[in-house]
């Protein structure tokens, strides 16, 4: 559960994160973004160059791949990640849920779950001596 969960976090920051660079074609504002044309940017008046920005390098995509990555390095160790990052994720998930309902945020909800769950299988089964799967 714990790798399922691990990927679906990954994969799901890459496709964000690769998805606002080439079918929203934010990339095509990469020359603004560095030659200091974002350094005076009014964020409550965000210009193209500066909205883009925003959906790609500096949105949830590069987070989203370390958190993903960080649970696949704890599941190899047979360390098991805190449920606290499955309950964040989760709440930002829902958050995402309410105020954007067309995002792929169902499949973040599932990688959520399965990490919650996961860790406390494995607490449980650390608890009781048991081997952990």
């Amino acid at each position: 559960m714990i790798k399922w969960a691990g990927w679906i976090i990954t994969l799901g920051g890459i496709a964000h994160s690769i998805g606002a660079l080439t079918v929203e074609k934010a990339a095509r504002h990469a020359d603004t973004w560095f030659s200091g044309g974002l350094w005076n940017e009014d964020l409550a008046d965000m210009s193209p160059a500066g909205s883009a920005y925003f959906l790609s390098l500096d949105s949830f995509g590069v987070p989203l791949i370390l958190v993903g990555l960080t649970v696949l390095w704890l599941e190899r160790r047979g360390i098991t990640p805190p449920a606290f990052i499955g309950w964040t994720l989760g709440v930002w998930t829902l958050l995402d849920a309410v105020v954007l309902p067309f995002t792929p945020w169902p499949v973040f909800a599932v990688a959520c779950a399965l990490l919650v769950i996961g860790a406390r299988r494995a607490n449980s089964a650390a608890r009781a001596g048991l081997p952990q799967a």
